[in-house]
């Protein structure tokens, strides 16, 4: 289990690098390769201790290290203390798992509202699917096609203006194929010419769902809005 083996690796490395007999911090210098290694390993395990426990008992853990080590004054059994470590994960994942509903349920919530009210402003279009769009330049070229591979400028944006992802920041125009993308890029693309401007509302359903990629700004059932400008139909 990748939990039992990151708290073993912990239990090992964190406190044979950083802790002495008493238990104190020993602070000696670095001079040979083990030494640094060792403290090395130390610091990455820490950070991950950190980023993965909001509460931390140190004293504990190093009780629990030095009475495993010398086999005195046990207070747990293995089996006992592999399932109370279980069941903590456990908790904080059904937790963290109720959080992300409950914020995907407001987001969604967010989403229609922003969508109901949008959709009755001057100049956008509601496709049958829920896209909504606003043609901010018509172009006179070709309109790519599911087959199509195209090069577009792009920024996007959450609905309260927070920027998640712009090639026009970057400077550099992106190339894929039609149907690489979110479902509402696949639909809206095919609407422009070569040459166009368009901005697309893009509902959750179309976009990322419930399945954003994870640790970006992107939240569960979000909605999107791009403006997309299509450059040129690459094949």
């Amino acid at each position: 289990m990748k939990i039992m083996k990151f708290l073993s690796l912990a239990t090992i490395t964190m406190l044979a690098a950083s802790c002495n007999k008493e238990g104190g911090v020993t602070n000696k210098p670095l001079k040979t390769q083990l030494d640094s290694v060792s403290y090395a390993i130390g610091m990455d395990v820490a950070k991950n201790v950190k980023a993965t426990f909001t509460e931390f008992d140190n004293d504990f853990f190093v009780q629990g290290y030095s009475n495993v080590s010398d086999s005195t004054n046990i207070l747990l059994e293995e089996a006992k203390a592999q399932a109370i470590v279980r069941a903590y994960f456990q908790k904080k994942q059904q937790e963290e798992a109720a959080k992300l509903e409950e914020e995907g349920k407001k987001n969604q919530e967010v989403g229609v509202k922003f969508l109901e009210e949008n959709k009755t402003k001057a100049g956008v279009k509601t496709t049958e699917s829920g896209l909504q769009y606003i043609v901010l330049n018509e172009g006179n070229g070709e309109k790519p096609t599911t087959e199509s591979k195209v090069k577009v400028h792009y920024h996007g944006t959450l609905i309260d203006g927070t920027v998640f992802d712009s090639s026009v920041d970057r400077g550099t125009p992106a190339e894929f194929g039609v149907t690489q993308v979110i479902k509402g890029w696949t639909e809206g693309l095919q609407l422009m010419s070569v040459g166009s401007k368009y901005k697309f509302f893009i509902p959750q359903e179309l976009a990322y769902g419930a399945n954003p990629r994870p640790g970006g700004a992107i939240k569960p059932y979000a909605a999107l809005i791009f403006d997309v400008e299509l450059i040129e139909i690459v094949k």
